[in-house]
């Protein structure tokens, strides 16, 4: 079992910056592939981003492409999500999340195995 504990949400104006973290309780977390969701009031929970093991690979949300980056530091048994040129819709509960690898990479999250307890960003205009 892997705990997931995120960490660095906040208030911020648009077009600012934030940078999530996410803690792993076990090594297994570099076997891993971790991701991030979130999740706005009165919607679904969305897929922001994911990132390989090895962190060689990532894959990002059209919404936040160009202007968020998730990274990860197995040494330290933690992933990142720097969010930049942050908007007003970017305004949600952030979900660290983590996948065992079954040959392909999923991006719903049924297939995510592990999950934090959130984190609340909110960017005011």
């Amino acid at each position: 079992q892997v705990q997931l504990v995120e960490s660095g949400g906040g208030s911020v104006q648009a077009g600012g910056s934030l940078r999530l973290s996410c803690a792993a309780s076990s090594r297994t977390f570099s076997s891993l592939v971790m991701g991030w969701f979130r999740q706005a009031p009165g919607k679904e929970r969305e897929f922001v981003g994911l990132i390989s093991w090895t962190g060689g690979s990532t894959s990002y949300a059209d919404s936040v492409k160009g202007r968020f980056t998730i990274s990860r530091d197995n040494a330290k048994n933690t992933l990142y999500l720097q969010m930049n040129s942050l908007k007003p819709e970017d305004t949600a509960v952030y979900y660290c999340t983590g996948q065992h690898y079954r040959g392909k990479y999923y991006f719903d999250r049924a297939n995510f195995d592990y999950w934090g307890q959130g984190t609340q960003v909110t960017v005011s205009s």
